[in-house]
């Protein structure tokens, strides 16, 4: 085997961990929220997973793009990893795969320096990576004719019904819960009324 070979494999072998890692990320994030659980774990083993499960995502990740720009059956700048839309070879379909990378990359970034952050640009700039998922798989169906047919077809579905899944539950869930304004005038407005009920005077004894 040819060292073109390897390369060739081991890119393809990484994207496909890649994606399967991305999506249980996500799926993560969307099932389980700031107050969730999953089963038969306390919420700071969840916390604990989706943050390595991330930071596995973006080591496999690394190797993709690494060996890809390896591989010396096609030319692909470094540059094209990063800039999107910039290489000579599938433009379109490599430039979703950089545009997704840095998604992921801002989302690291911003939560290196969380602290220096207010919540609003972290929360926004951590919603907005959401959008690597679906920007990862375009890429792979496209840039890759394996996914296209056979198991791997079979399993990039599974992928993409993982995620509709867990986005239709999250919707459901957010379309449940009281929203927030209300919440907050009926729990003013129970104790408005518990404090009346306190300071009621009470029935004064009938005079002889």
């Amino acid at each position: 085997m040819s060292d073109s070979s390897v390369f060739w494999y081991t890119s393809r072998a990484t994207g496909i961990v890649a994606l399967l890692l991305l999506t249980g990320v996500l799926v993560l994030g969307l099932v389980v929220t700031r107050q969730g659980r999953l089963p038969g774990l306390p919420r700071f083993a969840v916390t604990s997973l989706h943050r390595n499960l991330s930071l596995l995502a973006v080591t496999f990740i690394a190797v993709h793009v690494l060996t890809a720009v390896l591989d010396n059956y096609v030319s692909i700048p470094l540059a094209a990893a990063l800039i999107p839309f910039t290489s000579g070879y599938e433009r379109f379909w490599l430039g979703l795969g950089a545009t997704a990378l840095d998604l992921i990359l801002a989302m690291i970034a911003t939560s290196l320096i969380r602290g220096r952050l207010g919540r609003r640009p972290w929360r926004a700039v951590h919603l907005l990576a959401y959008l690597s998922w679906p920007v990862a798989l375009a890429h792979g169906i496209g840039a890759a004719s394996d996914l296209q047919h056979g198991r791997l077809l079979v399993l990039t579905a599974g992928c993409a019904f993982a995620a509709v899944a867990a986005i239709t539950w999250r919707l459901a869930s957010a379309a449940r819960q009281v929203p927030r304004p209300a919440r907050v005038a009926a729990v003013f407005a129970e104790h408005t009324a518990r404090s009346s009920r306190r300071t009621r005077p009470g029935r004064q004894p009938a005079s002889r």
